[in-house]
């Protein structure tokens, strides 16, 4: 069968390889198209180019990027609000317009914690994506953004608790909470290891996060057995957006 197309939403530059790098990879090995649109950075800083190189390594194509302002660092985007700032309804109708143009079948972004770290851009990204998804498939909203698209399945990148001892140990030092959620919430856990090459190579693309000891510096700091003992799974929650389920006439069940 087909593997079918991806499109991954992420905040910022590198969460894309950390955190679902491995599966960006992994379905374009096997021929699928896929994507990523980034929340924020303006397309002409060395992030940006950054962003680029990493999406060669993933086979994810060019960056589709939405140019907000990253929270934390107001010069990611002279002149744009910050990402979290920016009027609900503009921010999704930019995202639906991604969605119908690329078509994918899968969507990929952040838990609603917003990942590990818990990020405001991160937990926002997941509150726009979720009405994205849902919106594209309706041809009355936002119909200047393209024909309608509804995505088969949204997939949320997440770390069960079982997995929080061994990123804890890394995250604590540098003074970051860890947000996970209970195995049983996991519906997919997918072995990357034989993509941990690439998905390596790709954080490491990003060399200011890199330079400033940010989640890529831990990685480029780690020894192998270490990268792929924190590395080489990925976990996902699926939530399907076409109905699968028979028409109720009755109660809700």
């Amino acid at each position: 069968m087909p593997v079918p197309s991806l499109l991954a939403v992420f905040a910022h530059p590198d969460d894309e390889s950390l955190s679902a790098g491995g599966v960006l990879a992994r379905h374009a090995s096997a021929g699928a198209r896929t994507a990523v649109v980034t929340a924020t950075w303006s397309a002409d800083t060395p992030r940006a180019e950054e962003l680029a190189e990493a999406l060669h390594i993933l086979g994810a194509g060019t960056p589709r990027m939405l140019g907000y302002a990253d929270s934390h660092v107001p010069h990611s985007a002279p002149g744009r609000p910050r990402w979290c700032d920016a009027p609900l309804d503009e921010a999704v109708g930019k995202l639906v317009a991604h969605l119908r143009d690329f078509r994918p079948q899968i969507v990929v972004t952040h838990d609603a914690y917003g990942g590990l770290t818990g990020h405001e851009d991160h937990v926002h990204t997941h509150r726009v994506t979720a009405l994205a998804v849902h919106a594209a498939g309706l041809e009355r909203l936002y119909p200047d953004a393209g024909d309608q698209w509804q995505p088969s399945a949204l997939y949320l990148s997440t770390h069960p608790h079982s997995a929080a001892r061994a990123w804890g140990g890394h995250l604590a030092p540098v003074g970051k909470a860890v947000h996970t959620v209970p195995d049983a919430r996991v519906t997919a856990t997918v072995d990357v290891s034989p993509w941990l090459d690439r998905k390596v190579a790709a954080v490491l693309a990003h060399r200011t996060e890199v330079a400033r000891g940010a989640a890529p510096g831990l990685v480029a700091a780690l020894p192998l057995p270490e990268r792929e003992r924190l590395l080489g799974t990925e976990w996902y929650t699926r939530h399907d957006l076409t109905p699968t389920a028979p028409m109720q006439t009755e109660l809700l069940s």
